[in-house]
């Protein structure tokens, strides 16, 4: 199971750190991975972090503003977005990943960036 939290409104430029808690499966042999939907449009990949997490990948639209990170002891995955634009605005998922793609989803936590 993956619980997203900590999704909210913010005005632009602003910050929000979500939460994934992971349970139900050894987290650290994961990679996982944050998605998000806007609304009208189609899940966009956001970014990914290795079993260890000593390596993370962005896309290019929030690369310096966002960071992910993790904690192998508590399962529980964070992304720490900072500077944040109208156009961030959308349902943030917390995805495991597999070798051929991601498999389980959370529910999602809302952001909505607005003035």
């Amino acid at each position: 199971q993956l619980v997203e939290s900590g999704g909210g409104m913010v005005q632009p430029g602003g910050s929000l750190r979500l939460s994934c808690a992971a349970s139900g499966f050894t987290f650290s042999n994961y990679d996982m991975n944050w998605v998000r939907q806007a609304p009208g449009k189609g899940p966009e990949w956001v970014s990914v972090i290795n079993t260890g997490g000593g390596d993370t990948y962005y896309i290019d639209s929030v690369k310096g503003r966002f960071s992910m990170s993790r904690d192998n002891a508590k399962n529980t995955l964070y992304l720490q977005m900072n500077s944040l634009k109208p156009e961030n605005t959308a349902l943030y998922y917390c995805v495991r990943g597999t070798p051929g793609g991601m498999d389980y989803w959370g529910k999602g936590t809302l952001v909505t960036v607005s003035s």
